[in-house]
């Protein structure tokens, strides 16, 4: 996003890129809780009922962007009526989800875990991220072959192609945190 500055009576342009400090404008949430893990969050909405355990089948809608890039926005699964589905625990998920999901206890700043029909933003850190793939002799990075969520390569709206970019691309030696929103639904 460009944003033009005034700096002692010139203007000049000014690049400022997303940053963690800058996830939580849109939507006014703020992302104050952190915990030992690196892992930060804020709940837009509580959900009710009972939370999920290790086992069972979790789905979620998400909309995921990166701290970096010219367009932040990476892909969402809303509208597109067909949520990300997979079984807590499995592995096949990135880390940050299941924390921010089910939640952490024993640190001072222990994670509460998501309700059915809560939302809530998470900002995940390469370790809890996408970092194993790239540690993989032959990444293939392709959605269902590594651990996702992984973009659907045939989308035309190119979050694939942005979402390799940052996290499948073994020339970046660094992976930037990743931006979620995560409404996680009851039995489906």
């Amino acid at each position: 996003k460009a944003v033009i500055a005034a700096a002692t009576g010139a203007s000049s342009a000014a690049i400022i890129s997303p940053s963690t400090a800058n996830a939580a404008k849109p939507n006014g949430l703020i992302l104050d809780k952190s915990s030992e893990s690196g892992l930060k969050w804020a709940d837009a909405k509580q959900g009710t009922g009972q939370p999920l355990k290790p086992g069972m089948v979790a789905s979620i809608d998400y909309s995921m962007a990166s701290t970096v890039g010219r367009q932040p926005q990476i892909y969402t699964t809303k509208d597109k009526g067909v949520p990300y589905r997979w079984t807590l625990g499995d592995g096949s998920t990135i880390a940050g989800i299941e924390l921010a999901i089910l939640g952490s206890s024993g640190d001072d700043n222990s994670i509460p875990p998501m309700l059915p029909g809560g939302i809530r933003r998470v900002i995940i850190p390469a370790n809890l991220g996408y970092q194993s793939i790239l540690n993989e002799k032959d990444p293939r990075c392709i959605e269902g072959k590594d651990i996702g969520p992984i973009p659907p390569k045939n989308n035309s709206d190119g979050g694939y192609q942005r979402w390799y970019q940052f996290y499948c691309n073994p020339r970046i030696p660094y992976q930037p945190d990743i931006v979620l929103d995560i409404k996680l639904y009851g039995k489906r």
